[in-house]
């Protein structure tokens, strides 16, 4: 797959490539998630078309430094807080890149792409479409 750009992305991607700079990088943390404790840590990265928030999960937590060039292969997006947030995490691969396209950090947009009204589609083939009604044989064999 080719690679995104970062005012090109939205939520719910998946097999993201991108090549950006990172603008700020926070040191690991650990957070308590539904699935137990994990290390991140998070950053912010950008290319020509705008910024976002990178969260790195497990061995990544931590590898990105400010100001450097990073491809990321095989990352994911999601919504956080109405704006669209990456992903990087075991499946991911992240490669320091020598890519002079890419601005510096003071010459990278503020915006960040938009979540809008982007919805988790919960329950993806589950349940009916249309709420509330009863299928019209209930409990016993047609006549």
């Amino acid at each position: 797959m080719g690679e995104e750009k970062i005012g090109n992305l939205k939520p719910g991607m998946e097999n993201v490539n991108v090549t950006v700079r990172v603008i700020e990088a926070s040191e690991p943390k650990v957070i308590q998630t539904k699935n137990g404790t994990r290390t991140i840590s998070e950053a912010i990265v950008g290319d020509e078309t705008g910024r976002v928030k990178l969260t790195l999960w497990g061995n990544l937590a931590g590898t990105v430094k400010p100001g450097s060039v990073i491809k990321i292969d095989n990352a994911w997006t999601t919504a956080y807080k109405g704006k669209v947030q990456l992903n990087a995490g075991s499946k991911s691969q992240i490669t320091e890149a020598e890519d002079a396209t890419i601005p510096d950090a003071s010459q990278i947009p503020e915006n960040t792409p938009s979540a809008g009204e982007y919805k988790r589609p919960f329950n993806k083939g589950r349940g009916r479409r249309f709420g509330g009604r009863k299928p019209r044989f209930e409990g016993g064999e047609e006549e």
